[in-house]
């Protein structure tokens, strides 16, 4: 509004004082002064149209160029015409708009009436102008659409990192839990008192644990890293509660340590953590078997556990594994070897699609389903190089070479 002022302020300067002493110029003779200052005038005032819709700035122009001899508020309708809008028929206004520019320069007597100088400065104030409104008009264009695009990728940013946190929150409060709410379920009817103890400790252990975790998810979020994780170690303290929950676990791990980048230790680690942890709610009788080795620039991990079966005279779950089988209430041995009816879980349904989120951000491959004996395999094939870095290497290759 601020510029549309000053510009209306412009074409008074430019068109009353010249009117007012005398020195406007019309093509027509014996136009009075009142009709001038009024074209001059209501052309000042079309200035602040010239956003909406930029004819009356136009037809105010040629009218002003005639009647008062004043060619600016022309120049300026034509820019307004292109910087303003997309008007598909442009060149032709300002070729119309430039004939009339030549023909009031050339009879003004106030200019050198040299024709092929009209004609220079009619291309110039003209159709220079009109021109140069295309460009601003389409770099305007280019503004809006590079902050919807930068808009848009905020959005996307904010709606993976939400991902990212519900999958770090998924992986390491059920893992905890689910060993918790096992715990707590011996607890509620024991066989032997002094089991309670250390039932009571596994307990006591796993919410430390989940504390942890949560606590090293709090300062990814800060550093927006991920978590650091030990490789075979960490994967092996997994299977160490397992055992310890009951589970027969069988860990065969060809990884050198610091064989491989953080996040795919990362992804490595929430995958047999998120396949032990459906094993003990779906098939707490069955045989788990973790496998690891790196083979042609991939990592391969996989979680493969039997049917579920009768543990310590208490039925468990039918079928069942990794993807969470169908079954009744689950059984299993506490410590001590006892046996006890363990309370049913109901998993939350984000495990495996959480698993599949990560080894996708990794460009790797997943492979989830029952086997033929009735388990089941949770499996991944991750690059040890993620696209990324893939890609930053191929570019650095190809700058050096």
């Amino acid at each position: 509004m601020l510029v549309d002022l000053l510009l209306a302020a412009a074409v008074i300067a430019f068109t009353i004082p010249p009117t007012v002493m005398g020195h406007s110029f019309s093509l027509w003779d014996g136009v009075p002064q009142p009709v001038e200052l009024t074209v001059g005038s209501a052309t000042a005032a079309t200035m602040l149209l010239r956003r909406y819709t930029p004819w009356p700035a136009i037809v105010a122009g040629v009218l002003c160029a005639c009647l008062v001899g004043e060619t600016v508020p022309m120049v300026l309708a034509v820019f307004s015409l292109t910087a303003e809008h997309r008007a598909r028929s442009w060149t032709c206004v300002a070729l119309a708009l430039m004939a009339v520019y030549l023909v009031v320069d050339y009879e003004n007597p106030y200019t050198d009436r040299i024709f092929y100088l009209s004609v220079v400065r009619a291309v110039t104030l003209v159709y220079l102008p009109a021109l140069v409104g295309t460009w601003v008009y389409d770099h305007r264009r280019g503004i809006r659409e590079l902050r919807a695009g930068v808009r848009e990728r905020e959005e996307s940013a904010v709606l993976e990192e939400r991902r990212r946190i519900a999958r770090e929150l998924h992986d390491t409060v059920t893992h905890a839990v689910t060993g918790m709410v096992l715990n707590a379920g011996l607890i509620r009817d024991p066989v032997d008192p002094a089991d309670i103890p250390d039932l009571a400790e596994g307990i006591e252990d796993k919410g430390v644990e989940a504390l942890g975790e949560l606590r090293q998810l709090l300062t990814m979020l800060r550093r927006e890293d991920v978590p650091v994780v030990e490789g075979a170690e960490a994967i092996a303290r997994l299977a160490e509660d397992a055992r310890a929950a009951g589970l027969r676990v069988d860990v065969r791990l060809d990884v050198p340590p610091g064989a491989l980048p953080p996040e795919v230790t990362h992804v490595c680690y929430r995958l047999v953590q998120e396949g032990l942890n459906n094993v003990r709610r779906h098939a707490p009788g069955s045989e788990v078997r973790i496998a690891g080795a790196i083979e042609q620039g991939h990592v391969d991990i996989s979680v493969v556990n039997t049917a579920g079966r009768p543990v310590g005279g208490t039925v468990s779950g039918t079928g069942g594994g990794a993807a969470g089988g169908k079954g009744g209430p689950a059984g299993g041995t506490g410590p001590g070897g006892r046996a006890a009816t363990r309370t049913p879980l109901l998993g939350g349904g984000y495990g495996l699609p959480g698993i599949r989120e990560r080894v996708s951000l990794l460009g790797g491959s997943l492979t989830a389903g029952p086997t033929p004996d009735g388990g089941f395999v949770l499996a991944a094939r991750l690059p040890l190089e993620p696209p990324g870095k893939q890609a930053d290497l191929r570019q650095r290759r190809t700058v050096r070479g």
